[in-house]
Parts: structure tokens; C-alpha cells; sequence
């Protein structure tokens, strides 16, 4: 009985003894492992160090180190650049990727967003739920930009377009139906061209406008009235000239090539009257 008793007490003796061993061998197992995940898959991840669990736990230099979520943990993730959402801050003991504010989808550091998130609108680096006076939302773009004039679609301020309503004409930030004296429309822009632009370039992809020319007045006809040279005291005299040169479509026009002013002459009876 009393070596039944020891024989038992021995074999619960080694048992505890090889767990402790065991235990203590798979510890040693885990921290070999993670020392030595710098010299093998750490470095293809531009982990300086890393574990098994948390992944990198510092990066190689000039590299960012961001906590990438899957599913309730995080790991450490090593990268060139800091993911939409975040921006880099360097520092000397490390580099890191920090989370944008709440309203920012993407920034530049703390107090500079660069694009707002849907519902808010990008000013001067912050994202505002709505925007200052004068101002109006782009819903495409999430900024705030200037209250254009009515004939304008896109301006730099209220009285500066860069960008006029379909059939307008631009001209110096402003927005014509028609194109001011001295200047001609170019469809293909939309813009008012000045004359001597178009006429002195001879390579433009322009046409080049061709304006009126006209000759020399004639001499004043002889006094009539009615068709008639005689019987009359009041009549009228009449000058013309001729068309030289017509315009082109959006060339000068011709100006006036007849002329008429009243005459006075001496009654006298027509022939055989």
C-alpha cells in the first residue's frame, strides 16, 4: 500500500514538472518568434519589428506607421504614405498617421482639411455646414464658392466671371449678349476678341475679319425735283459711292453711299409747257 502511495505521488510529480517545461519552452517559443519576425516576414512590410498578434510595431525610417482595423482588433501597418482620412506627423522617435477631424474626408494636418465630408463645405481649410455671406454651397466639389452675377456661372468674386452662362460672351470677367464696339465674338470660346487681335494674327485659328471699304464721293447731281430739272424753285442734289470691299459676317458694316441735300434754283419753265 505504502508503495502504491509513492509510485502515485511520483507520477503526479513528473506530470507537473513536464507542464512547467512545456509552459516555459512555448514562452520562450513566442518570444524567440517575435525578435526574430525583424529578420524574416517584418521586412517585407517595412516593419523594423513586429509580432505575430499586433503586427509591426515600429517601422523603417521615413515610413508612416498606421493601426489598421480588422474586424474588433487593430495592427500596426508600416506605409509610404498615411491613408485618405489621415495625415502624417514625423517626429524623432517615430512617424505616425492621425485621424482627420470628423467632419474632413481629407486634411493636410489638424486645422487644414483639403476635402469635406458629404454635408459640409470646404473654406479656406475648414469645412463649414453652411457657407459665409456671399457665398454659395457646390454640392459636387463641397466648397463654398463666391455668389456669382445672374449672367455668370462661375466667378472668382461678384464681379470678376470666369465662366459665363451658355450663349453669353466673356469679356475682362464680364458677360455679354452682345460684344462691345472693337471686338468680335469667337464662338469657338465664347469670348469677346479684339479687332486688331484677330486682323494681325495671321496664324490664328480664328478667321480674320474683313470690314467694309468704299470709294470716293461723286461729284453733287444737278438740282431736280421729281425727276424733273425745271419748274421748280426748291429741289434737291444727290451724291453716291460705290462699295469697294463688302464685310465679312462679323466685319465692319459699309457705312452710307448716298448722300441728299436740298438745292435752291432759279424757276424756270420746262420746255414746251
Amino acid at each position: 500500500m505504502q508503495l502504491q502511495l509513492i509510485s502515485f505521488v511520483l507520477i503526479i510529480w513528473n506530470c507537473m514538472d513536464y507542464t512547467g517545461c512545456q509552459s516555459h519552452s512555448s514562452s520562450r517559443h513566442r518570444q524567440h518568434k517575435a525578435m526574430t519576425g525583424a529578420s524574416s516576414g517584418c521586412q517585407q512590410g517595412g516593419c523594423l519589428t513586429c509580432s505575430d498578434y499586433n503586427g509591426c510595431l515600429s517601422c523603417k525610417p521615413r515610413l508612416f506607421m498606421h493601426l489598421e482595423r480588422i474586424g474588433m482588433k487593430q495592427i500596426g501597418v508600416c506605409m509610404t504614405s498615411c491613408p485618405l482620412g489621415f495625415y502624417g506627423t514625423r517626429s524623432p522617435e517615430r512617424n505616425t498617421c492621425t485621424k482627420c477631424r470628423s467632419e474632413c474626408d481629407s486634411c493636410f494636418n489638424k486645422n487644414f482639411c483639403t476635402r469635406c465630408r458629404a454635408g459640409f463645405y470646404l473654406h479656406l481649410g475648414k469645412c463649414l455646414d453652411s457657407c459665409p455671406v456671399g457665398m454659395v454651397h457646390n454640392d459636387a466639389q463641397r466648397e463654398c464658392v463666391p455668389r456669382c452675377s445672374a449672367e455668370c456661372e462661375l466667378c472668382v468674386n461678384s464681379d470678376t466671371c470666369t465662366r459665363c452662362r451658355p450663349g453669353l460672351y466673356q469679356l475682362d470677367g464680364s458677360c455679354y449678349h452682345i460684344c462691345p464696339d472693337d471686338y468680335e465674338p469667337i464662338d469657338k470660346l465664347m469670348e469677346c476678341t479684339s479687332q486688331e487681335n484677330i486682323s494681325y494674327c495671321p496664324f490664328s485659328m480664328f478667321p480674320r475679319s474683313v470690314h467694309c471699304e468704299v470709294g470716293e464721293w461723286s461729284e453733287w447731281s444737278p438740282c431736280s425735283r421729281s425727276g424733273r430739272t425745271c419748274g421748280f424753285r426748291r429741289g434737291q442734289e444727290t451724291r453716291t459711292r460705290q462699295v469697294l470691299q463688302y464685310p465679312s459676317p462679323f466685319g465692319n458694316p459699309c457705312p452710307e453711299i448716298s448722300e441728299v441735300k436740298d438745292c435752291l434754283v432759279k424757276k424756270k419753265r420746262c420746255p414746251g409747257k
